[in-house]
């Protein structure tokens, strides 16, 4: 990772009086993996269609290889390739001649449109299937010939919007492969999801709340910021757990995963201290049998904790 492939500044977008992103300022190293991560409503959706030159900020500014977004978005355009959630396939064309009409569109001659689509056809497996309809297509199959009609220009900059939305578990796999083998050939893509087991798969991550950065590092870095603060509950009701729990001395976070409680502690120092009254809580709360774990911070802690989240919202 030699230089700045993205560099981002105060940058901002108001519809009216709603600030969708609001002074976002992040760079993004050239041959970086990196995530935007966040629920529905954070921005991610908007802050790639900024850096995508689709839309226009409202203040601030963002250069992608040195090229501003802002003062002159049509000049980077072929430097990059954005696919958003619904890609624009043409569903009465095969998939060859949706290929065919990018290649057309970026204009890849006939050399190097061979070599890229033997490649293409090597990691999505597509060869196959070249002569079926685009609209005969599975989801997961749709989801990768837009990955590969996104590529067939070679861009230095991939920017992908939920790219895994609603798709089968071996056709998400397969997608992550295709995304890591490119930036394996030196690619800088920028992923924005809200399934919080693939921010694991970024080498740096950002997440998103209500259009501002909450945190944004490593995956390893921020869970590290966790350890021996997190405990697992287990009792039932987990709903009247959870409301118990909320005003345990030393408990900074109580939130709701599946079917137990975890509990964020304000210092790890008081992790020990802080799971006894937990157990004495509930048990005085009439909620037995209780169990009480030291737990690995995932990055869904990691989110909920520094999001303010708590309650239902998880499952992100």
């Amino acid at each position: 990772m030699s230089g700045s492939a993205v560099e981002a500044r105060a940058l901002t977008r108001r519809f009216d009086a709603l600030a969708a992103v609001e002074e976002l300022t992040f760079t993004v190293a050239e041959g970086e993996l990196f995530g935007l991560v966040g629920p529905d409503g954070a921005g991610k959706t908007t802050t790639l269609r900024m850096l995508a030159g689709v839309l226009p900020p409202t203040s601030g500014d963002a250069r992608v290889f040195g090229t501003s977004v802002a003062a002159d978005p049509e000049a980077m355009k072929h430097d990059i390739a954005y696919m958003p959630q619904r890609f624009g396939l043409y569903t009465d064309l095969t998939v060859r001649e949706n290929l065919d009409f990018y290649a057309d569109l970026f204009e890849v001659g006939p050399g190097e449109r061979r070599d890229r689509l033997d490649r293409l056809y090597r990691f999505s497996g597509l060869e196959p299937f070249e002569d079926r309809l685009a609209g005969n297509l599975s989801g997961g199959m749709k989801q990768k010939l837009g990955l590969s009609c996104a590529l067939i220009h070679d861009p230095k900059l991939l920017l992908l919007d939920e790219p895994t939305f609603g798709v089968d578990p071996i056709s998400r796999r397969d997608l992550w492969l295709i995304v890591h083998e490119m930036v394996a050939r030196g690619v800088t893509v920028v992923v924005s999801t809200a399934y919080m087991d693939e921010a694991e798969r970024f080498d740096r991550v950002a997440l998103l709340q209500a259009g501002r950065v909450t945190a944004l590092d490593t995956p390893e870095t921020l869970r590290s910021e966790l350890d021996g603060r997190l405990l697992a509950v287990w009792a039932e009701p987990v709903r009247r757990a959870r409301d118990l729990l909320r005003d345990v001395s030393g408990v900074r976070g109580v939130s709701i995963f599946g079917d137990r409680v975890h509990v964020v502690t304000r210092s790890p120092e008081e992790t020990r201290a802080v799971a006894g009254d937990v157990r004495r809580v509930l048990e005085a709360g009439g909620l037995e049998p209780v169990r009480v774990e030291a737990a690995a911070p995932s990055m869904e802690d990691v989110f909920m904790e520094r999001s303010g989240a708590s309650g239902d919202d998880r499952g992100l």
